[in-house]
């Protein structure tokens, strides 16, 4: 066990929003690397968030509040369809959004800040829960922002914007997982949040990530050869969570 609560989330808040300014600098460096990492990143990503959300999060937050625990899963994964499709309308599949036009950037940004908001309550959440399951949960964050950072890029740049703009932009909103996750703890300090409900929040909002954003992608375009390496990488996603949780001390 950590000594130090909140050093120990904001340092797996660093890790998970780090994620977005890596997958970033790739894509500045050469598109061509930000094209194949975003390839079997996602596929992976995909694994990962279907894992974590079925087999971590959503049993936790049973624990915590009972089967009401289900509802808000429901709840949270509507509401996040609803937010992309109405009101970000955002889909962070290597570049390719609805829209691409600069009216759409301001709404890149604030969708994306947003999701860094919930990253920061989810990891704080399930570090609470148990230390080790806040580190997966982190983890889990780190593989699904990639993909969806070097995407953001590619709209900004389409836009006109610089790439250092691009650069700081992407930064600011990356820092927005720091104040999610400071949120949570001073919250639950004070006894003013139900910890249960964040992590069924949690979990539907992965369960759509995972589900709608990610998973149609992995066979998207793909035949033969090239199809079964991404469809490896969704099975590798789901393993390493799944033996993460195998592994993990009993709190």
């Amino acid at each position: 066990m950590i000594d130090q609560p909140l050093a120990a989330i904001l340092i797996l808040s660093f890790i998970g929003s780090i994620a977005g300014l890596v997958g970033g600098v790739l894509f500045l460096l050469k598109e061509s690397w930000a094209k194949v990492l975003c390839r079997y990143a996602i596929p992976l990503a995909s694994g990962v968030l279907l894992s974590v959300s079925i087999i971590q999060l959503l049993p936790e937050a049973v624990r915590e509040i009972g089967d009401s625990a289900y509802v808000i899963v429901l709840i949270s994964l509507l509401a996040s369809f609803f937010f992309e499709e109405f009101f970000a309308h955002l889909h962070h599949h290597e570049g390719k959004r609805h829209t691409k036009s600069r009216a759409s950037v301001p709404l890149v940004l604030l969708g994306d800040t947003i999701h860094n908001f919930i990253d920061g309550v989810a990891i704080a959440s399930a570090f609470l829960v148990d230390p080790y399951f806040g580190i997966v949960v982190a983890l889990a964050t780190f593989f699904h922002e990639t993909p969806h950072e070097i995407a953001d890029f590619g709209i900004l740049l389409s836009a006109g914007w610089s790439k250092k703009r691009a650069l700081l932009a992407n930064f600011l909103s990356a820092t927005a997982t720091f104040p999610g996750a400071l949120w949570v703890y001073f919250s639950l300090q004070k006894g003013t949040i139900n910890l249960g409900f964040l992590l069924a929040v949690a979990a539907g909002i992965f369960l759509y990530l995972g589900a709608s954003d990610f998973l149609p992608e992995v066979g998207e375009e793909e035949r033969g050869v090239a199809a079964w390496k991404k469809f490896s990488f969704l099975i590798f996603g789901v393993a390493v969570m799944y033996f993460l949780t195998y592994l993990a001390p009993e709190p």
